[in-house]
């Protein structure tokens, strides 16, 4: 096996299973086995541990950060964990409990609607861990209907009268979305589709992490390389989620892939360059050494673009 895949090989046990699905290929039935044992060893069986008898992680449905049942669940969904018991149930409590009145998911007991990026990832990991289209059709009709002229999504459109999307509500909306469709649910499923291409060609028409009026960088964070990430949007993650979503090759993506080989480290690796401040449930990996989770993540992007960008050159 490749040195590089035998590291990568060596840590937690879901970054095993992420790397034997994503890059190694593996048979169905390893696959399988090697998932099983997420919840029950290393950082998932540590996650699972810290929640509390409420039913919630951290002290509710939105606080603390990032120890907070919202962002706790989305580690638990980037480690691929199979949907543990503790995690349905805590989904189902955010659900009784966390509804507004428009349908969207609400962080917060002062305002009347839901905040748009906390829809997106709560779309993106309650589709993942199997969460029924009954229970979610409300959250895609409040993103829906809240699409913008420019096709960016922004938290602040509604609330604030936003003219202009946001990278960080867009991205967050992209996955949710995308999430959705590959549970298999086919609710407004024509206009989903519509909405992530007019999404995605926002994204592109900022080549990913610059100003479509002047050509300038728009936030040197966004170059990067930063996990988990939160909310926040970086070229890495917009990257890793168009590889996903198996969309080809696009010369606006090419600034950002020469930016994410620049990065990498002579021995192949990639780096965690940047943590997002607050509390966290424990470390996974230390900014600045190299990341195995950076580096499934970007070998991920270079191996499903690689060759069409070499056609190009």
């Amino acid at each position: 096996m490749d040195p590089l895949f035998n590291w990568l090989m060596s840590g937690d046990v879901s970054l095993q299973y992420l790397t034997s699905k994503y890059l190694l290929h593996s048979p169905e039935a390893e696959l399988v086995a090697l998932r099983k044992k997420i919840a029950a060893d290393g950082w998932g069986k540590a996650f699972l541990a810290a929640r509390n008898p409420t039913g919630h992680w951290g002290r509710d449905f939105y606080q603390v950060k990032w120890i907070s049942s919202h962002y706790t669940l989305l580690d638990l969904r980037h480690l691929e964990v199979e949907p543990a018991e503790p995690i349905l149930e805590t989904l189902n409590l955010i659900l009784r409990t966390r509804k507004s009145a428009d349908g969207s998911i609400n962080e917060s007991n002062k305002i009347p609607s839901g905040d748009l990026c906390v829809n997106g990832m709560f779309l993106n990991y309650a589709s993942f861990f199997g969460i029924p289209k009954s229970e979610m059709m409300s959250i895609v009709d409040f993103i829906l209907d809240s699409r913008m002229a420019d096709g960016g999504y922004n938290c602040d459109y509604k609330r604030y009268g936003a003219s202009h999307g946001s990278m960080h509500t867009t991205i967050s909306v992209l996955e949710g979305l995308w999430e959705f469709l590959k549970a298999g649910h086919d609710y407004r499923k024509e206009e989903i589709e519509q909405a992530r291409q007019q999404a995605e060609s926002f994204l592109l028409n900022h080549k990913l992490f610059k100003s479509d009026k002047t050509g300038e960088i728009i936030d040197k964070r966004w170059c990067m390389l930063s996990f988990p990430s939160r909310w926040r949007y970086d070229i890495l993650r917009a990257l890793v989620y168009f590889a996903d979503a198996g969309r080809p090759y696009d010369l606006r993506m090419e600034d950002a892939l020469r930016i994410l080989q620049y990065k990498r480290n002579k021995d192949g690796t990639w780096p965690v360059q940047m943590m997002h401040p607050g509390k966290v449930h424990f470390l996974m990996e230390k900014t600045g050494a190299p990341s195995r989770f950076n580096t499934l993540r970007a070998l991920r992007v270079m191996a499903a673009y690689e060759d069409d960008r070499l056609k190009e050159a």
